[in-house]
């Protein structure tokens, strides 16, 4: 009679693991990065001023629905003019105009108004599930290598429930990449002394440009949309769709990369037309 083997499950208590590599670094560097765009983020949608410059809008804050006015009560006379530039920059861009009565001034700014959709979108993707579960929850910290909690949870209860939403967030992200390329296009017109149009080329041109471009890889590379374009399909081969398929398949084979590049160069535009308002960068541009 043949001999049968049976292996037992191996029980590994929290970090335990017979991996030799340094397991550990990637996990670090998502929290690290996490948390370092965490921070900022709810620090810039805080600040609500210099979000804009001339033609310029941060992504963080675009759409921008409404704004608050800048009063001319500053410390002198150059402050209240620089206020009240910035203040009618704001309201070029905005949609509605000021801020409503009923908004306390203390709770508004325009980033919380529509960071919630790109934020829901990148908290449920595929993608940042894996590397957050591991970099904050050690759920389980890398693979093979042992977590603090023996029980699974799931996504069927609160709050990761709300994971099961992602393909939804996805047609809120498109809406946003459509919105983030007009902004991008509003970046190579600008404005004279008199107010006239001029079409010309700046470095924060490039830079918004860039941003659509980064996150346009990411968004049409996402595993929902590909589902979408084809994942419904018995024979994807013999669909209209099958170029289209493929092309969502070479971005989603990037995902990751894309992911970490867009997160980033999101919170450097910020950055970026951030610090042209408040005047420590100068925005280099040619104007016709």
């Amino acid at each position: 009679m043949a001999d049968g083997k049976m292996s037992l499950p191996v029980v590994r208590g929290y970090g335990e693991t017979s991996r030799r590599d340094l397991w550990w670094v990637q996990p670090l560097a998502v929290f690290l990065g996490f948390s370092a765009f965490i921070v900022y983020s709810t620090w810039a949608a805080f600040q609500n001023d210099h979000y804009t410059y001339g033609n310029y809008i941060s992504p963080m804050y675009s759409p921008a629905l409404f704004y608050e006015p800048t009063k001319a009560a500053h410390d002198s006379e150059s402050l209240a003019v620089k206020g009240l530039k910035r203040s009618k920059e704001q309201e070029h861009h905005t949609f509605f105009g000021p801020k409503p009565a009923w908004i306390p001034v203390a709770l508004f700014s325009p980033a919380f108004l529509i960071l919630w959709a790109p934020g829901g979108f990148r908290f449920t993707c595929y993608y940042y599930r894996g590397a957050y579960y591991k970099a904050f929850w050690a759920d389980p910290p890398n693979c093979a290598v042992g977590e603090p909690r023996k029980s699974y949870w799931g996504e069927q209860w609160l709050p990761l429930l709300i994971q099961n939403a992602h393909r939804y967030f996805l047609y809120f992200a498109i809406l946003f990449i459509l919105l983030l390329a007009y902004d991008a296009i509003q970046g190579f017109i600008f404005f004279d002394g008199e107010g006239k149009k001029h079409f010309g080329i700046g470095v924060g041109s490039f830079v918004l440009v860039l941003n659509v471009i980064l996150l346009s890889s990411y968004t049409f590379g996402c595993h929902s949309f590909r589902h979408l374009i084809g994942g419904r399909q018995d024979e994807i081969s013999k669909s209209a769709t099958q170029k289209a398929y493929n092309c969502v398949s070479c971005l989603n084979r990037w995902h990751m990369a894309c992911a970490w590049c867009s997160l980033f160069w999101v919170g450097f535009s910020d950055v970026y037309v951030r610090l042209c308002s408040m005047g420590v960068w100068h925005d280099y541009r040619y104007v016709f």
